[in-house]
Order: structure tokens, then sequence, then C-alpha cells
């Protein structure tokens, strides 16, 4: 697991605090593609249970899974009690029960590759569910976006997550839809788009900065400094695009 990947607990109460939650839109997309009840399901990633608190609200039992112990704590301290939590990486997690849903909230990229669909199907019930779903957080306004990029570019020349799989940005079927369609392990691959536009407060926008991968692995003089340029350049509102993207699964019967 990347450095990237680990860096998230130093900033578990900023990442609860600043990070948008998922709309309930999200789960009623899953539903509908799962056509019949979930019963359990298992959360790859959970971070701080932005998910977690979704599919649990709605009567699911889920098996939240999170490989750092600071984000985990502060999990526990947002989701109902009945949530069960398990300290391990998906890597980790040994087959056993298998569950009707299993998903990852922005999490699945930090996955080891090798192996990683076998470890999903082991984890399905036949027929059972997959929903991986997330995206960046976008500055709206192109004019603000591009001089945040400029106060950015002496620490970082991106703040993107590349693909896993290389495959290009403007390429209808994103990753993980691409490996999902090649795999053997999974059929009725589907992509949809959530569109959400969001105001925060500057402030509040670097906040969020400050849970981003990318900026949590510079230097700590370096992150002081680029937050400052950033929040220079920004107006005192700013409207994001918080766009979730879903992709959805089927894991085969016969696999």
């Amino acid at each position: 697991m990347s450095s990237r990947a680990l860096s998230f607990g130093t900033k578990a109460e900023a990442y609860e605090r600043f990070r948008p939650g998922y709309p309930a839109e999200l789960f009623e997309l899953v539903a509908a593609y799962a056509g019949r009840p979930f019963g359990a399901a298992l959360e790859i990633g959970a971070g701080t249970g932005k998910a977690t608190r979704l599919f649990a609200g709605r009567g699911v039992a889920v098996t939240a899974t999170e490989p750092d112990g600071a984000m985990l704590a502060e999990l526990r301290r947002h989701v109902p009690a009945d949530v069960t939590t398990v300290r391990a990486a998906f890597e980790e997690l040994r087959p056993g029960a298998t569950y009707g849903l299993v998903y990852a909230a922005a999490a699945l990229h930090w996955t080891e590759p090798e192996g990683r669909w076998a470890r999903v199907a082991a984890l399905l019930e036949p027929g059972g569910v997959f929903a991986s779903f997330g995206g960046p957080v976008q500055l709206a306004d192109p004019a603000v976006a591009e001089a945040v990029r400029a106060a950015r570019a002496p620490f970082l020349e991106s703040d993107d997550v590349p693909s896993p799989d290389g495959t290009p940005p403007g390429q209808h079927l994103q990753w993980p839809g691409t490996e999902l369609q090649r795999s053997a392990w999974f059929t009725d691959v589907q992509q949809s788009l959530l569109e959400r536009r969001l105001t925060v407060g500057a402030r509040d926008y670097v906040g969020l900065l400050s849970t981003v991968s990318a900026y949590l692995v510079l230097p700590p003089p370096e992150q002081e400094e680029v937050f400052r340029r950033i929040l220079r350049v920004l107006p005192e509102a700013v409207e994001i695009a918080a766009d979730v993207t879903v992709h959805l699964a089927r894991r085969r019967p016969e696999a």
C-alpha cells in the first residue's frame, strides 16, 4: 500500500469535517441495481464512515473495514452502534462469511491490483453486487480552478489520483469499470454519474484539500505554504463539483 494510501489518519477529524458525504440517490441507485434486499454488506476502506452511515441508516447490516486506526476511531464515533467494525486492509481479509453487497467508497484505488477481483468475488454471494463509487471534488469555476492550479504549481503539478489501469480521463468507461468488464468473475457492469454542486467557504475548501493525499505527503512546511497561497486566491465562498461516479457489477453465479 502506497504512502498516499496510509496518509489519512493524521487528518481523520478534518476528513470527517470537510469531506462531503454521500447522497440518498446513491443508495437508491445501488438498491435498484441489486433488485433484492442486500442482507449484509462489507465495506472496503470505510474511512470515517461517510458511506457506512448511508447504508446502515437504511437497514443494511454493514461490516466496515478500515486499516487506519485513527480513521476507524473517528468512524466509530459517528456510525450506528450495530455497525460491525474491523481494523484491516482489504488484502488482510480472509474468506469466510459472504455478503450480498461489497462496496468501496473512494477507497478501491488504494487496494493491491494483484488478485483484487478474486478477493472481492470470494466475499460475495453468487449473484451478489459489487459497488465502487467516489470522485474528485473540483472547483466549478474554471477561472478559480486555474488560480488554484497556479498557486499550487511550485509544490504539486497535480493533486489527482491517477487511474490505476491507465484509462485516459476522456474515455467513457472509467476504472474500475474497465477492469470489471475484463474480469471473469463479474457481469452486468454499469457506470453512472450522480451530479452535485455544493457551495463552501474558502477556509472549508482548504480544509478539504488538507485531507487530499497529494497534499498530505508533502513536508509540513510545504503544506502550510501551499495552503496559504491557495487561500489568498480564493473568493470568500466557492462552488465545488462533488460528482459521484458509480460502478456496479454482479458476481457471476457460475464463477
